[in-house]
């Protein structure tokens, strides 16, 4: 299936390339004809002719004319090449994403594949008028008289020559502001992701030191590749004003050898109009468009696989997790967030994490699943740090759900079963009952019903996300305050639920309750962290007594045994 698309896909392309080259012969015609009407014009109405030289001008244009019937129908065609490019990219960057987990995705996808489509069809439309000029006028000036073409055509070409050579010095150049695009956007990614943690333990000014980094060198790199244009500028003194000198200073010894003053003028018409516009446009298109296209592409197309990230661990010993000497810091000087953690979390086990907002709740999410790595100690998950497990038995091992729960515009089925595709219609329905979504499903319309998510409430996405994690095959699970918008019995239908699925439960509470219905809650108090029961803790954690003390329930609720 995937042979048969990408063929009738290249078969599209073939035919809209046709199209557009068939519609660019109509452009020549002008392009040959202006240089050969202005000298028999100019020598008709030299020699008394004044109506045969007004019939060469308006012959002049009727063939403009045609030539932008032409163009229009370029601009038409030129869809066809482009937006397929440009969903291909796209699908290639989102694969590539989804499998690598890659951080400068977002670049890619927000930026790049943008400046490809862009650049492409700009490309498409320079180069192919680069051709249909230089064909034209060549035409015209060996038709108009061959020696005015020696003296124009090679110094043409020389400049040209020249500007292909300065495209490598002006390649490094792109690539440098291309690594410093995606290397700002990872670290604004970073520091906006922690941004609760940065608040809360004071580190805004390195953090405006992290992003501030990036910035200065992605405007170095900018400025660098503006002064490739100096070098452009030579280039195009050659190969566009020294055709003009040298006709202007040759015009006498022409005339005087029997070239018309007519002929001179259609040849620095030629040069005029049609030379010097169309290498300007090539060379900056190449020199600019052209590079960043090129190494922009290659760029996505590189990334699009998962080498680009190798993560070595395919295997992994079960999904114990063990934290010893666990350490995160959002930069070198900044205080820790958690600092020298030590905790082992066994296969099975229910976990809550409480603690004031921005205190490392999300953090400690994070590192477990494996988007985050330590800046100290270790933290293993099934025996090998997350980081190193590759994206597929990542998947297959823990299940993250975070606050902003997302769901996509499709059906209820594709929603829910997304990570696993293959649900039989009994898993799903136990899923849904299970965590309480039933209600929810038959008011979209049921499985088959398609999602509006700008229809759902927070809460609403919240069950959708909930049911999801509940289907995946990953034993870890990870509730990122997943349940927030969620009113406290339907929370606790939602946990519980997870409590009794096989495998284990890692929430990240946004309730005292959520810490009562676990076997263990840790507390995180500044930097330190304190482990136990509810009872322990209510004996020895100051700050788990001011938690539980906020918190008023309308009905009570038995920690858990």
């Amino acid at each position: 299936m995937k042979r048969e698309l990408s063929y009738g896909a290249g078969a599209l392309r073939k035919r809209a390339t046709l199209r557009l080259v068939g519609w660019s012969v109509p452009e020549i015609l002008p392009t040959a004809v202006y240089g050969i009407a202005v000298a028999r014009a100019t020598d008709s109405f030299l020699g008394g002719h004044a109506w045969q030289g007004i019939a060469w001008l308006g012959g002049l244009v009727a063939t403009a004319g045609l030539g932008a019937a032409g163009a229009r129908q370029v601009y038409g065609r030129l869809g066809d090449l482009v937006e397929p490019l440009r969903d291909d990219l796209v699908r290639r960057v989102v694969g590539g994403a989804l499998r690598t987990g890659d951080d400068g995705a977002v670049a890619r996808l927000n930026r790049q594949v943008e400046i490809v489509r862009d650049t492409f069809a700009g490309l498409v439309l320079v180069l192919r008028s680069f051709a249909v000029t230089l064909f034209g006028v060549l035409t015209g000036l060996l038709s108009l008289a061959p020696v005015v073409a020696a003296f124009v055509v090679p110094p043409f070409l020389l400049g040209f020559a020249l500007s292909l050579a300065v495209l490598g010095m002006a390649a490094d150049r792109v690539r440098a502001s291309l690594a410093a695009d995606e290397e700002l956007a990872a670290s604004a990614g970073m520091v906006f992701g922690g941004v609760r943690d940065i608040t809360a333990t004071g580190t805004e000014e390195y953090a405006e030191w992290l992003v501030g980094q990036p910035i200065q060198a992605h405007a170095s790199a900018e400025r660098a590749l503006a002064k490739v244009s100096a070098l452009r500028t030579l280039c195009f003194a050659v190969g566009g004003w020294l055709p003009l000198l040298i006709l202007l200073a040759t015009g006498p010894w022409l005339v005087g050898r029997g070239v018309s003053t007519g002929t001179l003028l259609g040849g620095l018409t030629y040069v005029l109009i049609g030379l010097q516009p169309a290498l300007n446009t090539v060379m900056n298109a190449l020199g600019d468009s052209g590079l960043r296209y090129v190494i922009t592409l290659g760029r996505i197309l590189d990334t699009s696989t998962p080498a680009e990230r190798e993560r070595p661990v395919d295997e992994v010993t079960g999904y114990q997790v063990r934290l010893r000497g666990l350490t995160f810091a959002y930069g070198p000087k900044a205080d820790p967030v958690l600092d020298n953690l030590e905790l082992t979390i066994a296969e099975g086990e229910h976990l809550a994490v409480v603690g004031p907002s921005g205190i490392g709740k999300s953090t400690l999410a994070g590192l477990v699943c494996g988007m985050l790595a330590p800046t100290g100690g270790r933290l293993l998950l099934g025996g090998a740090p997350p980081t190193e497990i590759s994206t597929a038995r990542l998947a297959r091992t823990r299940v993250l759900i975070p606050q902003e729960a997302y769901v996509f515009t499709g059906s209820v089925r594709d929603n829910l079963t997304y990570l696993l595709p293959y649900a039989t219609d009994a898993q799903l329905e136990r899923a849904v009952q299970a965590i309480g979504a039933d209600r929810l499903v038959e008011r979209i319309g049921g499985p088959d019903a398609e999602v509006k998510p700008s229809e759902l409430s927070a809460g609403e996405k919240q069950l959708l996300a909930l049911v999801r994690a509940y289907l995946s095959p990953a034993p870890l699970v990870v509730l990122d305050e997943a349940t927030c918008f969620l009113d406290p019995e339907a929370e606790r239908q939602a946990e519980e639920a997870f409590a009794n699925r096989p495998g284990t439960l890692i929430v990240i509470a946004h309730r005292i309750s959520s810490a009562l219905r676990a076997r263990r809650i840790l507390v995180l108090d500044g930097n330190q962290a304190t482990l136990g029961t509810h009872a322990a803790l209510m004996r020895t954690s100051p700050m788990y007594r001011d938690l539980h003390g906020s918190w008023s329930p309308s009905t009570q609720i038995q920690p858990a045994s």
